[in-house]
């Protein structure tokens, strides 16, 4: 869309983490020569809150259109990684908070959400704590008809499923089709 985009890399206690959005930002430069992606990173053992508020002031001041933070790895019952998380929400106030999950995992997905936003709201230090604003569900073409989960998700969120994944590859992330879940869930 003709956008300059910042991705920072604020999954700081993961091995590996740095240098796989570190590839992804290569290939994704690399599709259709998109020089407007680039990667803000601080290595490994810091504080993500602080990484997310610096690489939001490079990315204002350096002409960048977005600023995505990733976080990814957050596992919703490791209490200091979800603190953590919390204290980035707070900290810096993001336009839109994103779960990401696997539509393969069924029901288990709608306990992460569940827990996922259970943290945001208990370890937040606002008084009118954040909770996730819309749902990303990869793996989506691996469930066929059984859409329940993401019926699911969205009932007890009240937020919108606005991409899924279908497949292995960067074009391979959809808008939700909404007519198609309806004629799946009807199909006799």
């Amino acid at each position: 869309n003709n956008k300059r985009v910042l991705i920072a890399a604020c999954d700081t206690f993961r091995s590996g983490a740095v240098e796989q959005l570190r590839v992804h930002v290569r290939n994704l430069r690399a599709l259709s020569d998109n020089q407007d992606v680039e990667i803000y990173e601080r290595g490994y053992g810091k504080d993500s809150a602080t990484i997310a508020k610096d690489a939001i002031a490079f990315g204002a001041s350096n002409d960048f259109d977005v600023v995505l933070i990733d976080t990814a790895g957050r596992m919703q019952d490791n209490e200091p990684l979800m603190r953590a998380l919390a204290k980035l929400v707070s900290l810096n106030s993001p336009d839109k908070i994103m779960f990401v999950g696997e539509a393969l995992v069924g029901n288990e997905a709608v306990d992460q959400l569940q827990k996922f936003n259970r943290a945001m709201r208990d370890f937040s230090t606002n008084p009118r704590p954040r909770q996730i604003d819309a749902i990303i569900l990869t793996k989506f073409d691996t469930i066929d008809d059984r859409v329940g989960a993401a019926l699911s998700m969205t009932y007890i969120t009240g937020q919108p499923i606005v991409f899924v994944g279908t497949g292995q590859t960067y074009t391979d992330l959809r808008k939700m089709n909404v007519a198609q879940v309806i004629r799946a869930l009807l199909r006799p």
